[in-house]
């Protein structure tokens, strides 16, 4: 939401803020063929993706001013560290290939091994802002880099927010990635920012491509919404079921809750690992992330195996504690009676 008042205020600048958005780093609308794929899906209202329920981004009477004033300018004591967060480094091509395993590097940033495939998702590992100087990591988080990424078989991009899909990280990485699973539209970016078209799958709501090897992905829906400009809403956010040989795993990417909880748990029995977002919300945009009263029955809805939350612990976009969502994941596993993992960043957490 920050960036959008950001770019809303560069855009009344006039010519600076063209010059600004004007940046390769913004990406590119879609456009050819795949608008024309996009206009024939039934989440395209034809103009915008839409949810599956009316959803609104700010559910606050407050101003957009306000707002931001409230974020820029208010009180960060208790939102952001003031010391250096504890992050472990790992070796992570050193890694077992024969174990499942996941490392999380901070908010939505995570390498799995899964049956011997490496998927990374959502890697922001320099900016998680259009601007350097707002949304700044948390000191100490900014450990890991793109050349310690092992090489990648899929790279799961949830949505094209900033703090989601940094330019940066991805143009240093397309050399090591042999596919890049995301929503439609979101390829448009990576086409231009050269990515060969081969290695680009992009998938509506409840659509599924064979990987092979026995991996299927299958898209599935988000409450929450797209842009990295000020055209919102023209690429999809989404959320993500992987099935592997071993087991079968939910990506839940950016979303608040709704009624898609219950059906993606009906529609995959038996998910092992479910990966929720839990950090950055706000009563003045409640029906886009996941507030900490609906995480227990999120997780209820799922009824996966087990579950880790992400979203949390490297960035600042809203105005509750950095801890907080930590205190949610013990909460929510106390209550639900399942096990939630809490990994310290860079950790390697076995799924055996």
């Amino acid at each position: 939401m920050i960036t959008a008042i950001v770019l809303s205020i560069l855009f009344l600048l006039g010519d600076a803020g063209v010059l600004f958005l004007s940046q390769e780093k913004f990406g590119r609308l879609p456009q050819g063929k795949r608008l024309e794929r996009i206009q024939q899906s039934p989440h395209y209202d034809g103009k915008k993706f839409v949810n599956e329920i009316e959803t609104v981004n700010m559910t606050s009477d407050k101003s957009s001013l306000a707002i931001w004033k409230d974020f820029m300018f208010g009180d960060n004591s208790q939102t952001i560290p003031d010391t250096a967060l504890p992050v472990i480094k790992t070796d992570l091509k050193a890694l077992p290939k024969d174990k499942d395993w996941i490392v999380w590097f901070g908010h939505s940033s995570y390498l799995m091994n899964l049956s011997g495939k490496k998927i990374l998702v959502d890697p922001v590992f320099y900016q998680g802002s259009p601007v350097s100087f707002i949304n700044k990591m948390f000191k100490g988080t900014d450990v890991y880099k793109p050349a310690d990424m092992p090489d990648i078989d899929f790279l799961v991009i949830s949505h094209d927010h900033w703090d989601h899909l940094d330019y940066q990280t991805v143009k240093e990485l397309e050399p090591r990635v042999k596919h890049v699973v995301t929503g439609l539209g979101v390829g448009e970016h990576f086409e231009y920012w050269g990515y060969p078209i081969e290695k680009i799958i992009e998938l509506d709501w409840w659509e599924s491509a064979d990987l092979g090897d026995g991996f299927k992905t299958t898209a599935t829906p988000a409450r929450h919404f797209s842009g990295r400009d000020l055209h919102q809403n023209k690429t999809l956010w989404a959320s993500f079921i992987f099935k592997t040989p071993k087991r079968t795993v939910w990506i839940g990417g950016d979303t608040g809750y709704g009624p898609h909880f219950a059906k993606i748990g009906e529609r995959f029995p038996g998910i092992d690992l479910a990966i929720l977002e839990n950090g950055q919300y706000n009563k003045d945009w409640a029906q886009i992330h996941t507030l900490p009263e609906f995480l227990v029955k999120e997780i209820q809805e799922l009824n996966a195996t087990r579950y880790m939350t992400v979203h949390h612990s490297r960035f600042c976009l809203s105005r509750h504690s950095y801890t907080e969502p930590l205190e949610n994941a013990r909460r929510a596993a106390k209550e639900s009676g399942k096990p939630v993992l809490m990994p310290q960043m860079g950790e390697t957490t076995y799924l055996e």
